[in-house]
């Protein structure tokens, strides 16, 4: 994964004119435009760039028509209105990955890798060939290129912080966490399958839980793929076996992948669900991709990898049991996830370190540690988010209840807060996204649909209320000719005042 250096801040002076002797025989010499005088730019301005790139029409903003794309796997709106005020700058730390320039974010950087490959809809479909010239095109992916180490460092840069480094740098090191880890993500699976279960609308969470995996089990796989391709048949002779071997289960268990989302009424389609995609549903994926991009970082996409394997083997028994139960399904492609055992988790080091350590010495090991710490540290905040959002969406009445008893406290005892109001008019549509803070919705006339699913819509109209956390992902459309909503901005000790877990 690249990352933007300081360096190319260097020299952002243009080119000097260099004299040349009137000697016949010699070529001029010529200064040619510097590399760092490009980076140079983007790293004055990232924002710029994002912007540029964002600007086209594959990521325009959503219609009311479009809260899915089954069709057309290039149409993937991002919100490009809101770079207007986010700031991609700076490196986003951890307690604030989930806010909306983390959303986004991942949605560009996604994007990005995926403008590399090849990608076919299900069917020739006209809004899918419009869409796909852009997303395709030289330009798209000369931005992208542009911005993608502006994301990567935005995103992924905080995991260089509070990260817990091995005593000593050795194989018995790394394999003793990797077994800890196995023992105890198999005793304490992830809490977002067993809070799918326990909803009273199962079903609509086991959807949602699939859409989730949907988001990052392809591009996990893809980029094992990609690593696979690198070339360490000198250095570590079964390495590109090793990972052969993963990517060819993946293809050998489409099949079965296909059919499980189709025997839950959706489809494997790619993006086919972009708007219910949590930021880091797709912040699983991007580590990956983004490490099987970077040549100078294999031994960290390696101990990525490791995780990812451990964590899926630990994860499908009760993800299968999750989805079988709420939506009826076979799930057989996770029945056929190979089991990993503590042992079976301390050999996968041992397999795709190899004769690594020995050869390019004990930095090997500390960066395979690296990868897989995290990735782990990506999973359990996918997991926190997921339950969260989970738990939200099962409780709507609860929290239309809670923004009534908000709102009576801010009229009663006359409290100002920050506030903004909307006038939308007749399918104006709001592309699903997070907000920074706690907010309340209070519809003061009109009608409109508001959404944090596929499975159904919310209908809100004058006088109706709902509170929304923050980093809680939802959408909107209105229904009516002119609707006019506001949205105060509720103090996190008040939030608390009224929601209890």
């Amino acid at each position: 994964m690249s990352r933007l250096p300081s360096s190319v801040q260097r020299d952002l002076s243009p080119p000097q004119h260099t004299e040349v002797s009137e000697r016949p025989c010699q070529p001029e010499e010529t200064t040619p435009y510097p590399v760092t005088r490009i980076l140079g730019e983007l790293a004055a301005d990232p924002n710029s760039v994002l912007k540029a790139y964002t600007a086209n029409a594959a990521f325009r903003a959503a219609t009311a028509e479009e809260l899915t794309t089954p069709d057309n796997p290039f149409r993937r709106p991002v919100r490009p209105d809101d770079l207007a005020w986010l700031d991609y700058a700076p490196v986003l730390p951890a307690e604030r990955q989930l806010l909306l320039s983390g959303l986004l974010g991942h949605r560009m950087l996604r994007n990005v890798y995926d403008a590399e490959n090849a990608l076919l809809p299900g069917r020739a479909d006209a809004a899918a060939a419009a869409d796909g010239k852009q997303f395709r095109s030289y330009e798209n992916r000369l931005l992208g290129m542009l911005a993608r180490p502006v994301l990567e460092n935005h995103l992924f840069a905080h995991l260089d912080d509070d990260r817990t480094e091995l005593a000593e740098p050795t194989v018995g090191a790394v394999q003793d966490v990797v077994r800890e880890y196995c023992e105890r993500r198999t005793a304490e699976p992830h809490r977002a399958f067993a809070t799918a279960a326990g909803r009273k609308d199962a079903r609509s969470a086991a959807t949602f839980l699939l859409i989730q995996s949907g988001v990052f089990l392809p591009a996990v796989h893809h980029a094992i793929g990609r690593g696979a391709l690198a070339e360490t048949t000198l250095a570590h002779p079964g390495l590109q076996a090793a990972l052969e071997e993963i990517r060819r289960g993946w293809v050998l268990a489409a099949p079965d992948y296909r059919s499980m989302f189709e025997d839950a009424g959706l489809t494997s389609s790619p993006a086919a669900y972009w708007q219910f995609s949590l930021g880091t549903s797709l912040a699983r994926g991007n580590h990956l991709l983004g490490l099987a991009l970077a040549g100078d970082r294999l031994p960290e996409f390696l101990g990525a990898v490791t995780h990812l394997l451990v964590d899926l083997a630990a994860s499908a028994a009760p993800l299968r049991d999750a989805l079988r139960d709420a939506l009826d399904l076979g799930a057989a492609y996770f029945d056929k996830v190979a089991a990993i055992g503590p042992q079976e988790a301390a050999a996968l080091v041992e397999r795709f370190l190899g004769p690594l350590p020995e050869r390019f010495g004990d930095n090997v090991v500390t960066s395979f540690h690296r990868g897989f710490a995290d990735a782990a540290r990506i999973a359990a905040r996918w997991d926190d988010d997921l339950t969260e959002q989970l738990v939200w969406a099962d409780r709507i009445e609860d929290y239309k209840t809670a923004a009534e008893g908000i709102q009576h406290k801010l009229v009663t005892e006359n409290i100002e807060v920050d506030l903004d109001t909307f006038v939308e008019t007749h399918e104006e549509t709001s592309t699903t996204h997070v907000h920074d803070e706690h907010r309340l919705v209070m519809v003061e006339s009109g009608q409109m649909h508001f959404w944090n699913n596929v499975t159904h819509r919310i209908a809100l109209s004058e006088g109706d209320k709902l509170l929304i956390p923050t980093s809680r992902l939802h959408g909107s459309v209105v229904l009516s000719g002119t609707c006019v909503y506001h949205q105060p901005i509720i103090p996190e000790e008040m939030f608390r005042e009224f929601v209890t877990d």
